[in-house]
């Protein structure tokens, strides 16, 4: 597996290079079709210099989907170790779910007869917080926090390429980039959704459902 390393505002010393490749090995060994780990280390300095961190972001690539991970400590090489760890137990935690779906079928399935999912709570998003993102009464911040108008609640926001796939391809995708939620288009519905954690192997789904605004049934 190919390793490359990146360090943004600290230099990378060939015993990190060492060490980067020691991990590698354990992480090719719970992901055997993985071809790539990038890693990239940076360095953060707080308040004139008197407190300072390192943020170690990994990044697997292979026949797959991608895996990330993340970890921030005051030594590079401990929030390394942190990484990894986080990027193991994502692995073997999807690895432990394919293999809990195969021998024990449960969670959520989609039922043909009546075009229903079951086992997995489905209710579309509340149209008042559409319509509160939409005129403006809850903020969207993209900026620094420290404008005059910064209020607690903030929205950030970020742009992806839409993809298409089904609520259990979903579910499997979150695990493996470590979040608790995952947005995509139901490739059964064409409603872009929001698959998040509940509790051990319970999920949740969320789907946007194309709603007519009260205004326009009284017109």
């Amino acid at each position: 597996m190919e390793t490359s390393i990146v360090g943004v505002g600290v230099g990378i010393t060939d015993r990190f290079r060492s060490v980067v490749e020691d991990k590698a090995t354990r992480i090719e060994h719970l992901a055997q079709r993985a071809q790539r780990v990038d890693v990239k280390v940076t360095h953060r300095a707080y308040h004139n210099g008197r407190v300072e961190d390192d943020t170690v972001e990994l990044t697997l690539t292979g026949k797959g989907p991608i895996v990330r991970a993340e970890a921030t400590d005051g030594d590079k090489f401990a929030a390394l170790d942190l990484a990894v760890d986080k990027l193991c137990e994502q692995l073997r935690r999807a690895k432990d779910k394919r293999v809990d779906a195969r021998n024990h079928p449960r969670g959520a399935h989609f039922e043909k007869g009546s075009g229903a999912i079951q086992g997995i709570d489905v209710q579309p998003a509340s149209l008042d917080v559409l319509r509160a993102v939409a005129t403006g009464e809850i903020p969207v911040v993209t900026g620094p926090e420290a404008e005059e108008d910064y209020t607690p609640v903030v929205i950030r926001t970020k742009e992806f390429e839409p993809e298409w796939m089904s609520v259990e391809e979903a579910v499997d995708r979150m695990e493996l980039v470590g979040h608790d939620f995952f947005l995509f288009v139901d490739v059964r519905t064409d409603h872009p959704s929001v698959v998040y954690r509940r509790k051990g192997w319970d999920y949740g789904v969320i789907s946007l459902t194309t709603q007519t605004a009260p205004e326009a049934v009284a017109s």
